[in-house]
């Protein structure tokens, strides 16, 4: 049985989806976060827990795109930092999908993502903007790289919402877009492919997903493209705004789903 039998798809659906992919590709090289969209579409469409599974491999052709596209800005003592608590996020992640249902991991997601945009905010009104990614180096700095790699991690493998999280601690630590961009295409591309065997043991991928994204992985391509074609025309300002925004709507979706 094909993954299109399977979960009856019409072409109206199999259209949302590969919108959705399209605007994966875009979020990958543009505006970060933006791809919380694309999340509550899946899940619209397919099985909630089932859609996480189809999604995770798009995401990954998207991460592909952006390194090749801006490795050369990534900011490694970032990632350094921020990969062991991440880890861990991943974990809790996994032993919280075993027990919870859809609804319990939409509620916490969405509570989280609207939490951090609110926490980022408020950050960014009271502290200078002037501030660098090497502030990491600090005690307040690692203790807010761990906080947000935990969350990352968590809502990352429970949901594949991790862009949002990422984005309010890439913006509050005072990155520009590009480095921004690069140092957040290299984290999610490791993160999302050491989630594979997770997911394939929770049997979220299996050959029936992997047949769907084999359809909707070319709609990832034009996305990334034009998301390169639009972040070179888009202000830092603006730009942050749009990140903001992105994760504010994601999680209200996942509030209101």
């Amino acid at each position: 049985m094909n993954t299109m039998t399977l979960w009856h798809i019409s072409i109206r659906e199999f259209a949302a989806l590969a919108a959705a992919a399209l605007l994966v590709g875009f979020s990958k090289t543009a505006v970060s976060g933006a791809n919380t969209v694309s999340l509550a579409i899946f899940a619209a469409v397919l099985p909630a827990r089932a859609s996480t599974g189809v999604l995770l491999p798009l995401l990954i052709v998207g991460d592909v795109l952006a390194v090749l596209t801006y490795r050369r800005h990534a900011h490694w003592p970032t990632l350094w930092r921020l990969f062991p608590a991440v880890a861990a996020g991943v974990v809790f992640g996994t032993l919280f999908l075993v027990w919870a249902d859809d609804g319990m991991v939409r509620t916490s997601i969405g509570a989280i993502l609207l939490l951090m945009a609110a926490v980022t905010m408020w950050r960014r009104r009271a502290a200078a903007q002037d501030e660098e990614p090497d502030s990491i180096s600090t005690r307040a700095g690692r203790v807010k790289a761990r906080s947000y790699g935990v969350l990352g991690g968590f809502t990352t493998m429970v949901a594949n919402a991790g862009g949002p999280v990422m984005s309010m601690y890439l913006l509050s630590a005072g990155f520009r877009k590009l480095g921004f961009l690069g140092t957040s295409a290299f984290f999610f591309l490791i993160v999302n492919v050491s989630k594979v065997p997770f997911s394939v043991g929770l049997g979220l991928i299996d050959w029936h997903s992997l047949l769907l994204d084999a359809a909707l992985a070319i709609f990832v391509v034009p996305g990334a493209f034009l998301g390169k074609w639009a972040v070179h025309r888009i202000n830092q300002i603006l730009f942050e705004r749009l990140v903001i925004a992105a994760t504010v709507v994601g999680g209200v979706q996942l509030l209101l789903r």
